[in-house]
């Protein structure tokens, strides 16, 4: 049965987060916002905040540089996952990733279809290791940052949840 192990010692992450954006500042960030409040809220350690232009080289080389740091375990971005012709998130995450985690996007549209019905079929969130590193990619309503939260990564980022988890396989992302 899913759920948390008390019994197991529960393990603070390193998470970063990127809000790409043109028009975005940090008073009106409110998808940052709630990320940060619920990283902080779950006992992890927020290791960067920075709000990044809507520019696929400049993101890759963001992305590659987050990687690069050993200190930083995951990578939460936010915006950039639609359609359009602005949106190149899901490129950049592409360019820098090792391994796909294709379920994360199917997961996430899944429980989006029950908030926004068939709306949500306009979203390209997606994950990837890179670098042995998490790379989320979640659209950028506050709304889609609560429900990646709360439905999938509050439970995959704590390392007492079962039957299993991300945080536990992070010592492991490096083996080759």
């Amino acid at each position: 049965m899913a759920g948390i192990d008390e019994s197991i010692i529960f393990r603070p992450l390193n998470i970063a987060i990127l809000t790409i954006s043109d028009t975005r500042t940090f008073e009106t960030d409110k998808s940052g916002d709630t990320l940060q409040a619920r990283i902080e809220t779950a006992g992890h350690t927020l290791s960067a905040r920075e709000i990044v232009p809507d520019d696929l080289e400049g993101l890759v080389v963001k992305l590659q540089g987050l990687i690069q740091d050993p200190a930083i375990e995951v990578v939460i971005t936010t915006g950039g996952t639609g359609v359009t012709g602005r949106d190149i998130t899901p490129e950049a995450v592409e360019r820098v990733g090792e391994k796909h985690i294709p379920g994360f996007g199917e997961l996430f549209r899944w429980l989006s279809y029950k908030l926004i019905a068939t709306s949500t079929i306009q979203s390209r969130a997606t994950a990837v290791v890179a670098n042995s590193t998490y790379i989320f990619a979640l659209p950028g309503s506050p709304g889609a940052c609560r429900d990646a939260w709360d439905g999938i990564l509050k439970d995959q980022l704590d390392i007492r949840h079962k039957p299993c988890n991300f945080a536990e396989l992070i010592p492991r992302l490096g083996e080759r």
